[in-house]
């Protein structure tokens, strides 16, 4: 008991630290925060083109406005996440604290969903501030949207996504100058694939089972049919988006730990863990 106690506080710790670092850089946040709502203020503008091609009610136009938001509010959600579970990779490196960090007596579990933790709670609060101005600026009307359904697909897609920016991180790690960029790769592969600005229907057939194993795609699929269509989280829709998500989080984090440890242990015969910066 004293040892779960003692991994659960510096899991903790790891969460504390991550949200000192962002009061520390709050001038970023602000930065990041306003991009993210211009970047989804000219998607979403699109519906509105929709009216020149005629014979569209308003009704489907702001049916359309609501699924691009959705869009762009999971692509910032998992943008900032897995920025958040890199940069502390980055940013212990940059620091020249990752290899004290390592030697520290605790586990590595315990490490990175700590840190993973933070990203989340920060990402859910990025996306839901970005959710309330994009929303007001389109009018949407949302007094028919389950949020209690919204908030369990999301929860539950986090757990997924942690294990894909667990494993995500190994490229700071192995990568002293641009790692971090290219963890972008992944980011990019998951927005092509997940259908977050069109249905996967619309991917070329090659590309489609890449979809059925992107955690994003069980995500938006559960947050429209949370947001448009008022599904509880007992409904057969929501459930058909429940079950992959469980099954790909029960996968995902352990092998997201097991890619991350391995990587750690070439970093350290290599000589990778010098400072950066």
């Amino acid at each position: 008991m004293s040892s779960l106690m003692h991994q659960g506080r510096a899991g903790f710790a790891f969460f504390e630290r991550n949200w000192n670092l962002t009061k520390r850089y709050w001038g970023w946040e602000v930065v990041w925060l306003v991009y993210n709502v211009i970047n989804a203020l000219s998607v979403t503008l699109i519906s509105k083109n929709t009216q020149v091609l005629g014979n569209i009610s308003q009704a489907q136009i702001d049916s359309f406005t609501l699924y691009l938001v959705i869009g762009t509010a999971v692509w910032s959600y998992l943008s900032v996440t897995f920025d958040g579970i890199t940069d502390m990779i980055n940013i212990e490196r940059w620091e020249g604290t990752i290899e004290h960090t390592f030697m520290a007596p605790i586990s590595r579990f315990t490490h990175l969903v700590g840190s993973c933790w933070y990203a989340v709670a920060h990402g859910l609060l990025f996306t839901f501030v970005q959710l309330i101005i994009v929303a007001s600026f389109f009018h949407l009307d949302l007094s028919q949207a389950n949020y209690l359904t919204a908030v369990f697909i999301l929860l539950l897609g986090s757990i997924s996504f942690i294990g894909f920016g667990i494993a995500a991180s190994v490229l700071p790690l192995l990568y002293t100058e641009r790692g971090s960029q290219m963890s972008f790769i992944v980011k990019a592969v998951i927005l092509l694939v997940s259908g977050v600005y069109y249905p996967i229907d619309v991917l070329p057939g090659w590309m489609q089972p890449l979809a059925r194993i992107s955690p994003a795609t069980y995500v938006l699929n559960g947050l429209r049919d949370a947001l448009q269509h008022n599904q509880p989280i007992w409904s057969p829709s929501i459930w058909a988006n429940t079950w992959p998500l469980v099954l790909t989080g029960v996968l995902s984090v352990p092998l997201g730990l097991w890619v991350f440890g391995m990587a750690e242990r070439y970093a350290k015969r290599k000589g990778r863990l010098k400072r950066n910066g």
